[in-house]
């Protein structure tokens, strides 16, 4: 693979030319940012910027003046490569505060090793609807430790009016759901995202995790998708490297103080 080109295709399709995450949403370009616009329990936040260090203290205190006027908390999504090399320090200035830094892993469809089984009495069932939807948001809310009010708000939305851009799924041992995952498509564009990958404690290790990995990967490229992204965390890193992705970048989500 070649990164450089890679990451710039990323940067280009689904930074920069970001479409919005789900219904309700809409994306603006205002000066040299892209930032999506939501209602409050959507996700607001900066996906991209073209700054220097002239201009970059200028735009962090215009993106704040603008959410603040409309109420919403939201994320500046930074990558290791965006500029200037201190926007993180900027932020951070700012009152943003940054939370844990993940990878930015990028695989080609078909070069990937997605020959991962489900272990024995683990199947997988779709979320189509809210009871598959409150599966996931178990699961969700045991493997992190988390709320799902969120998610559970924007995957029911996503589902009654954009089905065709969301798959959600559920890995159950018997009746018990152990882990959950989604991937999302964009129409049009070569990358899918890989989201919400996760596992409750007494099940990692198991391989249920990269058996999902291979079960999106085949959504993926059944919608003509040639390349899947993931913000890995350092738990699923080794595990992404071993079935082939490779890393592009850093992804650090810094919060507005509001």
């Amino acid at each position: 693979m070649d990164h450089q080109a890679v990451l710039a295709l990323y940067d280009r399709d689904m930074r920069e030319g970001a479409r919005p995450d789900g219904p309700g949403a809409r994306i603006e370009r205002t000066g040299a940012v892209v930032r999506q616009v939501a209602d409050a329990e959507g996700w607001n936040g900066v996906l991209w910027s073209d700054l220097d260090a002239a201009t970059a203290d200028r735009a962090i205190a215009e993106q704040l003046g603008f959410f603040a006027a409309h109420g919403r908390e939201f994320e500046w999504k930074l990558y290791g490569h965006d500029l200037p090399s201190d926007l993180g320090d900027r932020l951070t200035a700012a009152g943003f505060q940054a939370e844990p830094e993940e990878t930015l892993m990028v695989g080609e469809v078909a070069r990937l090793s997605l020959d991962a089984g489900l272990p024995d009495g683990v199947r997988v069932l779709p979320a189509t609807d809210r009871a598959g939807v409150e599966l996931v948001v178990d699961v969700h809310e045991k493997a992190f430790g988390t709320d799902g009010s969120r998610l559970r708000h924007r995957l029911l939305a996503r589902l009654a009016e954009q089905p065709d851009n969301v798959v959600a799924m559920v890995a159950l041992a018997g009746d018990e759901p152990v882990s959950a995952a989604r991937v999302e498509l964009v129409p049009g564009s070569r990358f899918a995202g890989l989201w919400g990958g996760g596992t409750v404690a007494g099940w990692r290790g198991r391989g249920v995790y990269r058996a999902l990995v291979a079960h999106r990967a085949g959504i993926a490229a059944a919608h003509g998708c040639r390349y899947l992204q993931v913000d890995a965390s350092p738990m699923s890193r080794p595990i992404l490297e071993r079935l082939g992705f490779h890393a592009l970048s850093t992804t650090t989500p810094y919060l507005s103080p509001l």
